[in-house]
């Protein structure tokens, strides 16, 4: 085998077993089987029925369990799914091994159609933001509003905190550092990854911080675990490559969905100047910036995202029925109204002070991606 080939993975029938991912107080896993792919879906009993559906879309390396403050913070707003895309969480990987960003945004609309619950209030972070993008151009059936927290659509000058993550799409690199770090600890893969996607580390709680290391534990188990992180990775800068119709910034000008950005000032992964571009992208757009937060601001600010998110769908009268098509023109304006929040959480417009910060307590780092 030569040195730019990844590992051998084993059929998901003959994987290994590995402890159990795990499920918070309050949630459900259950596993999907779709053509070609199966699909873990973690998820929240609604707090009344008709409430709207909701699907959450992890980052690249995360998992459904980045979604679990957000998901309980909504719990009585949106009937909340969060998906574990193919290879990561506890899903397997795809049969065909495919990991590009069609084949994720695949994944997704399979799953919408399936389950019939679309359209759905459609939620992504970073990686899980861009295919939440494609899956909204090309399917506008299925969302009714899209939020997108950091998402990674394409950048001309990349940050360098942000370029170790884009060398994994390298053929090689990721069995390099595989070599180079096998002697480093959970407890260090952990620290490392939380000092990269939060603005302030020490947000996290100790036990959230333990939660985080038994699921680096249990990941570095999977024989496909840095196939997945680098072929996905690989898939997301080869989708950066794209022109046309299939560009992400293109298809960004064609979504319908009423859309909510939400970027942190102290991201290190997706440069904050982007904020401005993507919320002239999007052409019926709301934009919040919270300038303490990093890459993953629904894990360190869940209560304010939640609270722009339900102002947001509110205002778009998207909180029962969702949003109409852009027959009728309630879709398809353009609505640019910023907001900032500071550093304790507060809104432009009165948003309260998030959850963790109130209490003292930290957020969870469980299953951080980027």
């Amino acid at each position: 085998m030569s040195s730019t080939e990844l590992p051998f993975v084993p059929p998901a029938t003959v994987l290994p077993k590995v402890a159990p991912v795990r499920v918070g107080a309050g949630e459900r896993l259950r596993s999907v089987r779709l053509p070609g792919i199966t699909l873990t879906v973690r998820s929240r009993p609604a707090a009344r029925e008709g409430l709207p559906p909701a699907l959450y879309v992890h980052g690249l390396g995360g998992s459904s369990q980045n979604w679990s403050a957000l998901m309980e913070q909504l719990e009585g707003d949106v009937d909340g799914e969060a998906v574990d895309l193919p290879g990561f969480g506890d899903s397997p990987p795809p049969d065909d091994g495919n990991y590009s960003l069609t084949a994720h945004a695949r994944a997704v609309i399979r799953l919408l159609d399936a389950s019939g619950r679309g359209p759905v209030h459609l939620f992504g972070n970073s990686l899980g933001g861009a295919v939440s993008t494609r899956v909204a151009a090309v399917r506008p059936d299925l969302v009714r509003t899209l939020t997108l927290v950091s998402p990674a659509l394409p950048e001309l000058r990349v940050q360098r905190s942000a370029v170790p993550t884009g060398l994994l799409a390298l053929p090689g690199v990721a069995g390099l550092f595989t070599r180079y770090s096998k002697d480093w600890t959970a407890e260090q893969r952990v620290r490392g990854v939380t000092a990269l996607c939060y603005g302030d580390p020490g947000r996290v709680t100790p036990e959230g911080f333990q939660h985080a290391v038994e699921e680096m534990e249990r990941r570095l188990q999977l024989p496909y675990f840095w196939d997945a992180l680098a072929r996905s990775a690989r898939g997301l800068v080869n989708a950066y490559t794209l022109g046309g119709q299939h560009a992400l910034w293109r298809q960004a000008e064609r979504v319908l969905a009423p859309t909510l950005l939400v970027y942190g000032g102290r991201d290190q992964l997706v440069g904050f100047r982007m904020a401005q571009k993507a919320a002239r992208a999007f052409r019926d757009s709301r934009l919040l910036t919270l300038p303490e937060a990093g890459h993953v601001a629904m894990m360190e600010y869940p209560q304010t995202v939640a609270e722009a998110f339900r102002e947001f769908a509110a205002e778009k009268g998207a909180t029962t029925k969702g949003a109409k098509g852009a027959s009728d023109g309630s879709v398809g304006g353009s609505d640019r109204r910023d907001r900032t929040a500071g550093a304790s959480g507060e809104g432009a417009s009165g948003l309260g002070t998030d959850a963790a910060t109130a209490s003292g307590d930290g957020a969870d780092t469980t299953s951080v991606g980027s």
